[in-house]
């Protein structure tokens, strides 16, 4: 990445960047703004997300395309019941001079697919899931590190629970965030049936390689937040802990879970990278708002009387902002 003068000089040239990766993505993926902007956001801050939506939204492609238009490696798991540990990390092979030789496994590369993770049982999704904390895997008593940057990105399907193991909330909380994917508009949908139905082919540039996501995520966690905002973040997590000082008088009616310090820390930290992606050099309320739902809603648990009366975990976000 070439050097810069100042930060500010480094903050434009991101933006840049953003703009290009956006325009690039956009000759695969029609609409889905919110979607690439939060996977986006993510990859800058270092973080995983996690995409819901029913089957055929394309959350597969979107993250195949993001993916050929950075100049990093990529690996699709497809996530089954059958799926062992040693599948996704990679195992210890005896050679042809009968030594060990350890064999790494399709998580070693920068961006992993991770396709419908609540398929596959609670001890697979742990081995990932601690990849994803540690950015490392051991095997056989030795640490293996993974290649940076490295970025877990997950899909599941919200409809079919049957035959599925779903996420405990302890292991959610290591997504960044919880993307959920909608049904694109009648415009959209006519536009996307238009191309896929032709032999119209795409070639994606490259925009972004390893050492410059490094160097943003740098340069993310370096960006000033006012008190003002520091504090509004914090206290927007706080307000979601029933039974608690801070409690919002929602939660303590609705809520048997709130969200924990990592919801303060991706708060900022997404509230600084949003900022930059609107052209500003510094994240204000309004940033930590709208990167506020995708934050929390996989971070708090509804109680019966929030499901008997319908609430939705949305829903009781947008009451407490």
């Amino acid at each position: 990445m070439k050097s810069f003068d100042n930060d500010v000089q480094a903050i434009d040239h991101l933006l840049d960047k953003y703009r290009a990766m956006k325009s690039q993505i956009a000759k695969i993926i029609v609409g889905q703004d919110d979607v690439i902007e939060s996977v986006m956001i993510s990859i800058f801050c270092n973080g995983h997300s996690l995409l819901i939506g029913v089957p055929g939204l394309a959350k597969t492609l979107l993250v195949h395309t993001i993916s050929e238009a950075l100049h990093l490696s990529f690996k699709r798991i497809q996530f089954t019941p059958d799926l062992m540990p040693s599948d996704i990390s990679g195992t210890e092979i005896l050679n042809e001079n009968r030594q060990f030789v350890f064999n790494k496994g399709p998580l070693f590369a920068n961006i992993i697919l991770a396709d419908e993770i609540n398929r596959t049982p609670p001890k697979t999704q742990a081995a990932l899931l601690e990849a994803m904390q540690e950015k490392s895997v051991t095997i056989a008593g030795e640490n293996h590190l993974l290649p940076l940057p490295f970025f877990v990105l997950a899909t599941q399907n919200p409809i079919e629970q049957e035959g599925t193991y779903p996420l405990p909330e302890a292991q959610l909380d290591r997504f960044m965030f919880s993307i959920h994917v909608n049904y694109p508009s009648k415009e959209e949908e006519m536009e996307i049936v238009k191309s896929t139905t032709s032999n119209r082919s795409m070639q994606l540039d490259k925009v972004l390689d390893a050492e410059e996501i490094l160097a943003f995520q740098q340069l993310i966690r370096k960006i000033p937040v006012a008190d003002n905002v520091l504090d509004y973040a914090v206290n927007l997590a706080s307000k979601t802990r029933p039974a608690t000082p801070m409690a919002d008088p929602i939660a303590d009616e609705y809520l048997v879970w709130g969200a924990g310090p990592r919801a303060s820390q991706y708060l900022v930290l997404g509230a600084k990278c949003h900022a930059v992606l609107h052209g500003k050099y510094s994240p204000d309320i309004e940033d930590v708002q709208k990167i506020a739902l995708p934050i929390l809603r996989h971070r708090i648990v509804r109680n019966y009387k929030a499901e008997a009366e319908m609430l939705g975990v949305d829903a009781l976000i947008s009451k407490m902002l």
